[in-house]
């Protein structure tokens, strides 16, 4: 299938994907691990956010966890797949991007809390 609007560079860079993966080590090893955010994630078109902590390779494709909203006003924690993430398009076709510019200032659980009051991912 021919994209739209393909990506030419990798969602998650390398030197990000290590540090999601070692949260994902920490986190099998430490009860209550509430790391700051790594990575957020967004649809330019549309409403979807993900703000990801952690990463677990399974093969070619990395299970991601985090905080995460399809833009439905209801925003949770939990699992999704690379690539599923990479499929996303919005309205417009345009594909999922990371936020350049993102620095966590609280740690997952804060920003969990502040997106079930809000109904929404609130950066």
């Amino acid at each position: 299938m021919t994209r739209r609007f393909p990506r030419t560079a990798p969602l998650i860079p390398d030197d990000l994907r290590d540090r999601l993966i070692e949260n994902g080590h920490t986190a099998e090893v430490q009860d209550g691990f509430d790391p700051f955010p790594v990575v957020k994630l967004f649809t330019p078109d549309a409403a979807a956010t993900w703000l990801l902590t952690e990463a677990f390779p399974e093969g070619p494709d990395v299970r991601l966890f985090g905080l995460c909203d399809l833009g439905l006003g209801s925003p949770e924690l939990g699992y999704a797949m690379l690539s599923e993430i990479e499929d996303v398009r919005g309205k417009l076709g345009l594909p999922v991007e990371r936020d350049l510019y993102f620095k966590a200032e609280h740690r997952l659980s804060t920003y969990a809390k502040i997106a079930r009051h809000a109904g929404m991912i609130v950066t």
